[in-house]
């Protein structure tokens, strides 16, 4: 198994490449002059976030403050290691830092070829972390107000106006 450790990397963040509807999502870690990024769907980068809030409520200190989101584009050049299967998320209670791990996607069984990017973030970047990656999901599309899905800029056929194309509000 193919190995990305980042124990307190230089910066963790998420990000897109490309407009919205059409992006796609990374987690991104650097330490000096080494770089990982791995692509993985929208939806993961927002149950990242939110677990991560959660578990930070769970075990870190109340006076630990965020160190704000890190708000610069994602470091170049973005050449993705492998796609995010899964991840696993932890509280290591003697380096007091949160663990990520996410793990490429696989088609088979063959364990050989998986590899795992494994991230230790101290609890205020991992806040800062977590304030980013919200931003970054809710930048995309605005949702239906009826379906919350996606809505395209001419509109979309709404699950819940019986298959009529709702309009924008500007038509």
């Amino acid at each position: 198994m193919l190995v990305h450790r980042y124990d307190q990397p230089d910066r963790f963040v998420s990000g897109t490449v490309g407009p919205p509807g059409e992006r796609t999502f990374f987690l991104q870690a650097r330490s000096g002059s080494r770089l990982t990024s791995v692509s993985l769907e929208k939806e993961q980068v927002a149950v990242l976030a939110d677990r991560l809030d959660d578990l930070l409520d769970q075990v870190a200190e109340s006076s630990e403050a965020g160190a704000g989101a890190d708000s610069a584009p994602l470091d170049q050049p973005i050449e993705q290691e492998f796609r995010v299967g899964t991840m696993t998320l932890a509280w290591d209670d003697d380096a007091k830092a949160v663990v990520i791990e996410a793990f490429a996607a696989t088609e088979g069984e063959d364990d050989e070829s998986e590899e795992v990017l494994v991230v230790q973030l101290a609890p205020e970047m991992a806040r800062g972390f977590t304030e980013r990656a919200k931003l970054v999901v809710a930048a995309g599309r605005p949702n239906c107000q009826f379906c919350g899905q996606p809505l395209d800029p001419d509109g979309h056929v709404c699950p819940r106006s019986n298959g009529h194309k709702r309009l924008s509000s500007s038509d």
